[in-house]
C-alpha cells in the first residue's frame, strides 16, 4: 500500500525579514536585514558593517564595524556595538620597509564604566632608536586612558572609528620622532556595566500634543 504524502512545510516562506539598525550612537542607521522564523534566535546573532556604509563617507570603507543584535522590536533588531577593526589590505599598505611600527593593547575605561580594549598603531617615517619606541608607547597608553576619562561610551567608540583618538596620539608623539600615520588598528568592548547592560536597545519614544 502507498504510503500518503505527507504536508511539506516551506521554511523559507515562514521566516520574516528583520530590519538591522546599528546603535544608538550610530544614529541607528539601517546596516543590512536578516531572515529568522523566531525573532528570539536573532538575539546574539552578530552583525558587520562598514563604517562608509553607515555614514556614507566613502573614505572609511577600510573601518570594518562589528555590532551584536541585542533585542527584537517589531520588524527591526537592534544592536550594539562590540568592536571595530581595520580591513587587512589597508593595514598592509601602511607597512613600509626601514621604518617602525610601534603599537598599543590598553584597556581603557571609560566615563560611565565601560572597558573598551584599544589598540592603536604608529607608523614611523624611519626606523626609531628602541628608546624613541618606549617614549611613544607610553605617550599612547597616556592619552588613550586620558581621552576615556573624559568621555562616556558613545563618546570614545566616536572618537576611536573616526581618528579622532588617532589623531590625538600623532599630535602628542610626533615631536618625539618624525612619523608617518597614526591609527586605532582595532577595538574591542570587554566590559559593560551591569546597569547598562540591563537597558533596553530600543529609542525612546516621544509623544506629542
Amino acid at each position: 500500500m502507498a504510503r500518503k504524502a505527507g504536508k511539506k512545510v516551506d521554511t523559507f516562506r515562514a521566516k520574516n525579514w528583520y530590519q538591522v539598525l546599528a546603535p544608538a550612537e550610530f544614529n541607528r542607521v539601517n546596516i543590512g536585514e536578516t531572515l529568522a522564523d523566531v525573532p528570539e534566535k536573532m538575539v546574539g546573532r552578530i552583525m558587520e558593517a562598514t563604517l562608509g556604509d553607515i555614514t556614507g563617507d566613502w573614505t572609511k570603507q577600510n573601518t570594518k564595524m562589528i555590532f551584536r543584535i541585542d533585542e527584537i522590536g517589531g520588524n527591526n533588531a537592534y544592536t550594539s556595538f562590540l568592536g571595530h577593526e581595520m580591513t587587512k589590505d589597508y593595514m598592509r599598505s601602511l607597512v613600509k620597509r626601514r621604518t617602525s611600527k610601534i603599537d598599543a593593547n590598553i584597556v581603557a575605561v571609560s566615563k560611565d564604566g565601560y572597558k573598551l580594549r584599544i589598540k592603536p598603531l604608529i607608523f614611523t617615517v624611519k626606523r626609531a632608536r628602541t628608546s624613541q619606541i618606549e617614549s611613544i608607547r607610553k605617550v599612547m597608553v597616556d592619552v588613550v586612558n586620558a581621552r576615556a576619562k573624559e568621555l562616556n561610551f558613545n563618546e570614545l567608540v566616536n572618537e576611536v572609528v573616526t581618528g579622532k583618538v588617532a589623531s590625538e596620539i600623532y599630535k602628542a608623539t610626533k615631536n618625539i620622532y618624525p612619523l608617518r600615520r597614526a591609527e586605532v588598528g582595532k577595538s574591542e568592548l570587554v566590559y559593560r556595566p551591569p546597569v547598562a547592560a540591563q537597558k533596553p536597545a530600543q529609542p525612546e519614544t516621544t509623544t506629542t500634543a
